[in-house]
């Protein structure tokens, strides 16, 4: 693409004013929502006793889940307003001034190509697989309904591999879904991955258990959408095309940047595809009684089939299948449940925090009842101020250099429906959670008085200690026969397990991208290896992952998988997400810092991660933690954008120099998308 047209783009007044107002515009949003978000947490920590109280004399509604409500509609009302404003104002001025621009330059067929690639501008698809469930297992009689249901979805997604693979040609194809996928459909996709079986399971024991703790996770889930959309969004679409590297490697050297995103994209997703794979069977150890070794097999064969013969579009119909079934069974429990309280939910909270007060009242040394816990107060579980700020770093920004969910950036065709499908993914995440929290305080009523769910059916009373049968993870499928029969529960056990072949298969076709793509096409073969090498050889790679994610799903069955993902979260918060918000935003990133910052990044998250409570006395039974907090990404962030930053300053040579001069003309091109078309080849 000439630099000239470049030139006069920069040149342009029009251009200085697109830059105003929508630099202006994202960063005051993105500031409404940080502002909200972490004086939220600082209250959690340090004002816990104003959260808890009622919003009025007798209303069951406390300032906490009102404010926490408000977060939830008001960051999604941000996120229509922002795609609004960008897909006619900021679209319509970007337009105009690459329509003046190439006009100048006399091309004809550049203003074509510029109109297209005016379509790219995109968004930041933040969804994260979430945690393998932890807790006790316990194996579970043959569930025949559970059974049935998931032959029918394996049946099912089977026919649209069958239909993806006549349809995938090229690596534009295997990749991005020849970028065909509309808003609508991608926004299900994105949330389809986001929405995890830990999701459903997890956030349900957890407010089951903890009560109000369980919805300040949910929140710290989605939070990171808005920001990331608002800062990221056009960058990230216009500079990529494929993978995480495409856009660390712009102006740097491509083979050691590229290689080291490739690196740090597959240590991500192998921990993920760990986690995600001691996750499976021990759910359906749980829910399907089958043996643990059968469902990692069962999950990983499922994974390879799907990636390998359809690539990135039978990936997304498996996700939206499963987002679809995933809202849909949440749903009817809810419903179901709610009928039960005449669809009040002040009874249902009323009820449930008198329910959760008694089981909870504990045993002093006399023999006399103390008072029970708050359901509606926090437990302390953010307690710590250093905990809850790096917890939400971690999750905010972790979560925007997942490799998984950067692809999904680059399937849809033109800027309006990129950014539709921030809107409707962050949309059906935010519905679903509170969906998840509602379930949770049913479940408190309908499964902690139900004896047939408690060992030896013995009920949980004041000072009594009781187990629920399979642990506190089947609540949720507890709650779903509760209300609707082992049809309902059969439903929902077979959603958990497509749950886990959705998000298996998204990081398994990261995970080969990043080793066909850049290390294989772009450092090996230096950008000339044919499409039909690249795609054997990410076939070839998918094959290799799976048997890895099969070996050490096996393997790893009895560990604490809280480390896997913990590294996965800390390599993408640290060593991702400083070297590319910098490539992006930083003229003077050059290839020695980007290096120097992915590395320090990546080696301390690893490190800090294993010297916590989680590996360091979990796993490797220490007394006590070195690194005394769970998250590292407070720590290992700064510290990755501390070495970019100095070592690229201290970069005075020749190519560091060019380095920071092309960053003027990739600058246009992630403001404009300028230049982008070609590279997407949608």
């Amino acid at each position: 693409m000439s630099s000239a047209v470049y030139e006069r783009i920069r040149n342009d007044p029009k251009f200085h004013e697109l830059e105003r107002r929508r630099g202006r515009f994202a960063w005051l949003l993105s500031s409404v929502v940080l502002l909200f978000f972490y004086g939220y947490i600082l209250m959690v920590a340090f004002a816990p006793a104003t959260l808890a109280r009622p919003v009025a004399q007798g209303s069951t509604l406390t300032v906490g889940i009102a404010f926490e409500l408000a977060m939830f509609v008001g960051f999604w009302v941000l996120v229509a307003v922002y795609v609004r404003r960008a897909n006619s104002e900021f679209d319509q001025l970007t337009a105009r001034i690459v329509k003046d621009a190439v006009r100048e330059e006399g091309a004809a067929g550049a203003v074509k190509k510029a109109a297209g690639a005016l379509l790219l501008l995109v968004l930041p698809a933040l969804a994260s697989a979430g945690g393998a469930l932890e807790g006790p297992v316990e194996k579970q009689p043959l569930n025949v309904h559970a059974i049935a249901m998931f032959l029918v979805f394996v049946a099912l997604t089977m026919g649209i591999t069958y239909w993806a693979a006549s349809r995938t040609r090229s690596t534009t194809d295997f990749y991005t879904a020849g970028g065909g996928i509309t808003g609508f459909q991608n926004g299900l996709a994105i949330a389809g991955d986001y929405m995890s079986a830990a999701t459903l399971l997890g956030l349900t024991a957890m407010v089951y258990s903890q009560g109000y703790d369980g919805y300040i996770y949910m929140i710290a889930w989605f939070v990171g959408w808005p920001v990331i959309l608002f800062l990221m969004a056009e960058r990230l679409r216009n500079l990529g095309r494929f993978t995480f590297a495409d856009i660390t490697s712009y102006r740097l050297d491509q083979t050691k940047v590229r290689s080291l995103a490739a690196v740090s994209s597959l240590t991500v997703v192998i921990f993920y595809l760990i986690a995600q794979m001691v996750g499976a069977g021990q759910l359906i150890k749980l829910l399907f009684g089958l043996p643990y070794n059968y469902a990692v097999v069962a999950v990983g064969t499922l994974m390879m089939v799907y990636v390998i013969f359809g690539g990135m579009l039978a990936t997304t119909w498996v996700q939206i299948i499963k987002a679809g079934m995933l809202l849909t069974g949440g749903t009817v429990v809810v419903v179901l449940a709610m009928s039960r309280f005449g669809f009040s939910f002040p009874t249902l909270v009323r009820e449930a925090v008198a329910q959760f007060a008694e089981v909870t009242r504990a045993k002093a040394a006399d023999g006399t009842l103390g008072a029970g816990k708050n359901l509606l107060a926090t437990g302390g579980f953010l307690k710590d101020p250093v905990n809850a700020v790096s917890l939400g770093l971690g999750l905010m920004f972790g979560t925007a250099g997942l490799p998984h969910i950067l692809m999904r950036f680059f399937t849809v065709g033109n800027a309006k429906e990129a950014r539709k499908s921030v809107l409707y993914a962050s949309a059906f995440v935010g519905y679903f959670f509170n969906v998840i929290f509602v379930m949770g305080l049913a479940a408190i009523l309908i499964v902690g008085k139900d004896p047939q769910f408690f060992e030896k059916g013995l009920l949980p009373a004041a000072g009594v200690a009781t187990k629920i049968i399979g642990g506190n993870n089947m609540v949720a499928m507890h709650l779903a026969r509760a209300v609707g029969g082992d049809l309902l529960l059969g439903f929902l056990a077979a959603v958990a397990f497509a749950t886990i072949l959705a998000v298996v298969s998204g990081l398994a076709l990261a995970g080969a991208s990043a080793i066909s793509h850049d290390l294989y096409a772009r450092v090996l073969k230096k950008g000339k290896a044919s499409e039909a090498s690249e795609m054997r050889v990410s076939k070839i790679a998918t094959i290799c992952l799976g048997i890895v994610a099969i070996a050490l799903g096996i393997l790893f069955e009895q560990q604490n998988v809280a480390f896997m993902v913990g590294v996965a979260f800390g390599i993408a918060a640290a060593a991702n997400f400083p070297v590319l918000i910098l490539s992006m935003y930083w003229r003077g990133l050059t290839t020695r810092g980007a290096v120097a910052g992915g590395v320090t990044g990546l080696v301390s998250a690893v490190t800090l991660v294993f010297l916590s409570k989680s590996v360091w006395v979990n796993v490797l039974g220490n007394a006590a933690p070195i690194f005394p907090w769970d998250q590292p990404a407070l720590f290992a962030m700064p510290a990755a954008f501390l070495a970019a930053f100095t070592f690229s300053k201290l970069d005075g040579t020749a190519r560091a120099k060019a380095e920071i001069e092309a960053f003027e003309d990739q600058y246009v091109r992630a403001q404009t998308g300028f230049g982008a078309a070609t590279a997407a080849k949608h």
